[in-house]
Parts: C-alpha cells; structure tokens; sequence
C-alpha cells in the first residue's frame, strides 16, 4: 500500500475505529455503575474522550495492520475496570454488563448503516464518497467487535454472559480460564481458526444490519 493510500486509509478508519472501541467500553462503565459499581466511574472511564481507553497495540496498532494486510478488522481497548462484587446481584447484573458492549456496537453498526444508506443517496455531494468509505469501516468494525466478544470465552463479553447464565459449578469452572483468555484469542487469531469463525457469523450480522436498514 503507497504511502497516500495509507493516509487515506487511516483518516477515514480513524473515527469509526476510535468510535467503536470507546463506546464499547464506556458503556460497559456506565452500565456497571447503574448496577452498583462505581469503580470505572471514579477512574475516569465512563467518557467518550477517545485517550482514555486506547491501546497502543489493540486500538491502534492491530487495527492498522489489517486495515494494511486484509483479512478481518478487529482490535481492542483497555478494558474499563468492573468489581462484579460491587454489584447489587453480581451473577445477575453481570449479564448486563458484559451485554452492553457488544450492544453498543449493534446500535454503531446501524447507525453507520444508515449513514451509509444516506450517502448513497447523494451521490453528487463532495462528502458522499468519504462518508461511505467511513460507514464501511464502521460497519465492519462494529460487527466484528459484536461478534469476537459474544464468543463464549473469558474475558470476552460472551464468556462473562455464559458465567452469568451457567449453574455455580460450571459458572466458576469456566470462570477459570480467564487468566488464559487472551493467549488463547491470541493464538487463535494468528491461526485461520478465528477468521473461519468469525467471518461467516460477521456475514450473518451485517446481511441482517443492512435487511433492517434496506440497503
């Protein structure tokens, strides 16, 4: 990739990347403070400012790499602080937590879906052409990120709702693999094993993404 294609690149997966990853983890903070849990609160990261929750390697780094080589764009950002033992009813309240981020990113997706939608519209705009660009990216990160953290693996998303849901005895031995999480996410995402299971549920997402919105 040229070096203008790259800045190109970059400015217009910036804001839909830097977007998805705060909101993420913004409203996983907020939701946990509804729940009882101030911790993310007193820290400072319920905010949308963008350096609050970025990752050198998850959020800028990785996300560029794919954007440069292909394959599936994902990334990450610094997990917002959650004391689940803070919460009024920690198993339960645990759910919602862990669901508000990959809910926030369903709600991005549309809301770039749309986006999209209108500037296919206008095609004669100076902006149409970028705006869409943007949108693309914001609909593929979004959906990735709802997608990767609903698998059922601590301490994504899923694997907190799956402890949520499990009876105590499976609930607590699933909850231990979580120190080994993201060795194994890892490992799976320098295999062909993450992107075979990603893709075809990301595909499934945004045909239902672009069916709500009528693209």
């Amino acid at each position: 990739m040229q070096i203008d294609q790259l800045i190109q690149t970059i400015t217009i997966a910036a804001i839909p990347i830097l977007f998805a990853i705060t909101l993420h983890e913004a409203a996983h903070g907020y939701v946990a403070r509804y729940f009882g849990d101030n911790t993310a609160y007193l820290q400072g990261r319920i905010s949308l400012n963008p350096l609050r929750h970025i990752d050198p390697v998850g959020t800028v780094l990785l996300p560029l790499m794919t954007l440069m080589l292909g394959g599936i764009l994902f990334g990450w950002a610094k997990p917002v602080p959650v004391n689940f033992s803070a919460l009024r009813n920690p198993k339960k309240d645990m759910l919602w937590v862990a669901l508000a981020g990959p809910a926030s990113n369903m709600v991005m997706a549309l809301a770039w879906a749309i986006l999209f939608k209108l500037s296919a519209g206008s095609p004669e705009s100076y902006f149409a052409e970028p705006l869409m660009g943007m949108a693309v990216v914001g609909i593929k990160i979004n959906v990735i990120l709802v997608v990767l953290n609903l698998l059922p693996l601590p301490p994504l998303d899923g694997g907190r709702v799956a402890v949520s849901l499990l009876p105590h005895r499976q609930a607590y031995q699933l909850s231990r693999i979580e120190p080994y999480g993201m060795f194994i996410l890892i490992f799976l995402a320098i295999t062909p094993v993450l992107g075979q299971v990603l893709s075809p549920l990301s595909k499934l997402v945004e045909n239902f993404i672009f069916t709500l919105v009528g693209i």
